[in-house]
């Protein structure tokens, strides 16, 4: 019996008060306890620089990364008020840094506050960033005088120390170091692409401001990088698209007004759009008040909504479907668009406090409203322009709508049953259902399938002949390789779907080992070259589609006789010996030749020409058959025999024939 737990009442309700509504909760604030948390703490101070920027105040931020994890964050701004607030009668340090929703962002709209776009809006970040720190040093600049505060894990240590500037020294901006505590984050050390990645994310949406990494090495020295892009998504468009874009970078701003619901407060919007269309690459970024809008929302809308429109209504009013035609999607617009919008608000609303998305329904219909306006136009005045960018769309869509119909055929290639109305051209089936006793016999061509077919016991041995040299899977791309009838037939009498890591992966049956039909595959072929290569092919075949079969046990090899040594008097008259290899036929020689047997030597025939009692004595037969089981290690070095010898490594195979080259001369052509 489970233990009881102890009584639950007016006294087992409690609250987490000062930095521990931080501390024990993180996940809450920042989004995660891990690494993703530590990097969101870092954004939020961030923030607050790049936020003094927008407003005007500073045109450099300077990020250092000291190899003890610590994390440096200076701007040129106007400094953050540490200093007595008469109005909250407590002092502007512990507001900011000690107090949860507080700041000087929460009356923005039409210019009553200190910031009209701010990306740091719920007066958590600072606060929450200090609570998680091991230690946070705040120094501010206000022109005249510099404010110094410190913090250890949520409280201060420190008394506001002030100090006058010289009047050499008259800076302004707010320096904040810290080191997240791994006390509150599994892991802190943050990467130094994760710097970079977001300070050119900042530098793309703040045209003209300098973001400035300093990332200091084991050895103490200091690796640096800067971002700057004077005009913006513009430079960034064209520096995806390169020279590769089919047509030319455009550029179009709004700025508009308007509210969320009829009972709610107006708010301001603006914002900057660039895109182009590329057949090589694709691109689509979201910002809103400098925020990188990693899962969108309502600009994302927006552009999926406007750009179907318009695309769709041009092409219908120009002809461009054919009869019949179903209409574009998105996804056949977004395979070739690098687009960039970034958006201010003096009103957002986030998804949540790690800004990844936001919620607006007016940015959403304001710029739906304005990227179809704009597009109409854009198609009008450039003729040419619009005709590239609708043709690249129809191909885009025609292509996928032809891989799906490839992949709705191959699904209905490779499941059903094995019925009369599912059935694979000459297989030949057994009569038992369960697949512990079943074997299935690949053999090579129609001869060999009569032959098998006579000699087999037809309870639990099945054949399918294959006809003539398989696809070479190795070199084969998968849509070439699904194209293949022999491969497809083989497969979907197989049963148990393919293993492949590719794009089709979830397009076609995947891998079920216990759909498998046969206790044994069974791969029967001539001992001559053709029947080797076609072995060799087969195999390639499995140890790239079917691996787990290799693995499990379930591919053999059938082996031939090379040698029918007959008999043809004395006390073994009649009798005929089967010999796989040289040193068989030499014991056998040796044998009958103590016994003064006369005896023929032949090599033995193909397969097709064998009689059924033959097949069945040499090949078939679970008490007389020599069956070889395909290890993983044969399976590797088939592959790498054959890369060598029919692949795209020419130094190898120069190598290969090198060696081995004098050991086949007799049998070369010449």
């Amino acid at each position: 019996m489970a233990k009881k737990a102890a009584e639950y009442n007016n006294q087992s309700i409690s609250s987490l008060k000062g930095a521990d509504r931080v501390r024990k909760r993180p996940a809450v604030i920042f989004g995660s306890d891990g690494l993703d948390g530590c990097e969101h703490s870092f954004f939020e101070i961030l923030a607050n620089s790049i936020d003094e920027a927008v407003e005007g105040y500073g045109k450099e931020i300077i990020v250092t990364a000291y190899n003890d994890h610590s994390i440096e964050v200076d701007d040129r701004g106007r400094g953050v008020p540490l200093d007595y607030n008469e109005a909250e009668r407590r002092y502007n340090w512990e507001l900011v840094y000690c107090e949860l929703y507080a700041g000087g962002k929460y009356n923005n709209n039409a210019g009553s506050g200190a910031y009209e776009y701010s990306l740091g809006l719920n007066g958590l970040g600072a606060c929450a960033t200090q609570y998680s720190a091991e230690y946070m040093d705040v120094k501010s600049y206000n022109g005249e005088m510099l404010s110094e505060i410190k913090f250890e894990r949520g409280e201060p240590v420190t008394e506001l120390i002030k100090t006058p500037l010289e009047r050499k020294a008259k800076r302004t901006g707010t320096v904040t170091r810290w080191k997240p505590d791994l006390e509150v984050f599994t892991d802190i050390n943050i990467p130094r692409e994760f710097y970079e990645d977001v300070l050119k994310k900042q530098a793309v949406v703040n045209s003209g401001l300098t973001l400035k990494l300093r990332w200091q090495n084991e050895d103490g020295s200091f690796y640096e990088n800067s971002f700057l892009y004077k005009d913006g998504i513009q430079d960034y468009i064209r520096e995806i698209a390169g020279e590769n874009s089919i047509t030319a970078p455009v550029f179009w701003t709004m700025e508009t007004q308007g509210r969320d619901r009829a009972d709610k407060d107006e708010y301001k919007l603006k914002a900057e759009v660039s895109f182009c269309v590329s057949n090589t690459v694709n691109v689509i970024e979201y910002y809103h008040n400098s925020s990188f809008l990693e899962h969108g929302g309502s600009p994302e809308r927006a552009v999926k909504t406007a750009f179907t429109y318009a695309l769709d209504k041009y092409m219908k009013n120009n002809g461009k479907y054919n009869k019949n035609e179903s209409k574009i999607s998105y996804a056949d617009i977004e395979d070739c668009l690098v687009l960039v919008i970034n958006s201010h608000s003096t009103q957002a609303s986030y998804a949540n406090q790690t800004k990844k998305a936001i919620t607006n329904s007016f940015i959403a219909e304001a710029l739906t409203d304005f990227l179809k306006s704009r597009l109409e136009i854009y198609f009008a005045e450039n003729p040419t322009e619009a005709e590239l960018f609708a043709n690249q769309v129809l191909v885009n869509k025609r292509s996928r709508e032809k891989a799906e119909s490839a992949r709705v055929d191959l699904k209905k290639k490779l499941s059903g049953s094995l019925d009369i109305s599912n059935r694979v051209e000459k297989f030949v089936n057994c009569r038992s259902r369960d697949p512990l006793m079943r074997e299935l016999y690949i053999v090579e061509g129609d001869s060999a399938l009569t032959s098998c077919k006579l000699g087999r016991d037809a309870e639990f041995q099945a054949i399918i002949p294959v006809r003539g040299k398989t696809l070479n899977c190795l070199k084969s791309t998968y849509d070439k390789i699904f194209k293949n009838e022999i491969i497809i037939d083989l497969l979907k009498i197989i049963g148990c779907g393919v293993e492949i890591k590719a794009k089709l992966k979830g397009d076609v049956v995947p891998f079920d080992l216990n759909a498998l039909r046969w206790s044994k595959i069974i791969i029967c072929t001539d001992a001559d070259e053709d029947g080797f290569q076609i072995r060799t092919l087969l195999l390639t075949m499995f140890y790239r589609l079917l691996p787990t079969l290799i693995n499990e046990g379930k591919i053999y090899i059938a082996e031939s006789p090379l040698y029918e040594i007959q008999v043809s008097k004395g006390r073994d008259k009649e009798k005929i010996y089967f010999a796989y290899n040289e040193g068989e036929k030499a014991a056998v020689t040796r044998k009958l030749d103590s016994e003064n047997a006369k005896y023929i030597i032949q090599r033995s025939k193909g397969l097709g020409e064998n009689e059924p009692e033959m097949m069945w004595q040499t090949t078939m037969n679970p008490a007389t058959r020599r069956l070889i089981c395909v290890t993983p290690t044969d399976a590797a070095q088939t592959d790498l025999i054959f890369e060598t010898l029919l692949g795209d490594d020419l130094d190898g195979r120069k190598k290969f024939i090198a060696i081995h080259g004098a050991e086949y001369i007799n049998e070369a052509d010449i």
